[in-house]
């Protein structure tokens, strides 16, 4: 079984970064494969609501940035975390962009497994952040992995995240729990609802 992480910070190696490695750690001490990918520092389009991917399943109708590269190794993960720095309250504009764009044309990638949300702030603003970045899992009915804390580590400077031992053990809790979910389900998707969709407008 294998662990999608997605580090969303335009710093490679920053604190987001040791806050997804070491929950990838400590997966694949359980023997769980991780695979971290980063968005990097190369512009990302935001949806235009244009739809093309409809006629294209599978793929964002814009190539030409990291969105469809992630999109594309989601097909062989088992499970997904995402991974952001807090700016303002919010996570990372680009992260976000691509991750609307990713569900939106490649939904039936993630649909039914597990999903966790990890952000890493100076101060304050991280609960927000990471509440936002938990909405579009709930949306894709999958299973929201949970911690013994919400998934949130501090540190500004390079490197001060490894110094929050709580984080760090949030981090690890949050693996234990995620590599438990695959093997309870063998890596199998949550089958979901058979119903078909129901949309409900509220102009008449």
């Amino acid at each position: 079984m294998k662990v999608l992480l997605i580090n969303g910070s335009p710093r490679q190696k920053g604190n987001t970064s040791i806050a997804l490695a070491e929950m990838a750690g400590q997966l694949e001490k359980l023997g769980i494969e991780t695979e971290t990918v980063w968005i990097g520092t190369k512009p990302v389009r935001g949806c235009i609501a244009c739809n093309a991917c409809h006629n294209k399943p599978g793929a964002c109708a814009f190539d030409d940035d990291i969105c469809n590269r992630i999109s594309g190794k989601l097909d062989g993960a088992d499970a997904l975390v995402i991974g952001s720095p807090v700016y303002y309250g919010q996570p990372n504009g680009a992260l976000l962009a691509v991750v609307q764009r990713m569900f939106y044309s490649n939904g039936a990638a993630v649909k039914g497994k597990p999903a966790a949300a990890v952000a890493v702030c100076r101060r304050g603003g991280a609960d927000a952040a990471f509440q936002t970045l938990n909405m579009p899992f709930q949306m894709m009915n999958m299973p929201v992995v949970t911690s013994q804390y919400w998934n949130i580590v501090y540190g500004r400077e390079p490197g001060q995240a490894a110094l929050d031992a709580e984080g760090m053990q949030t981090m690890r809790t949050l693996a234990n729990n995620m590599a438990a979910l695959l093997k309870a389900t063998g890596g199998k998707p949550a089958p979901g609802s058979d119903e078909p969709w129901a949309p409900m407008h509220f102009i008449r």
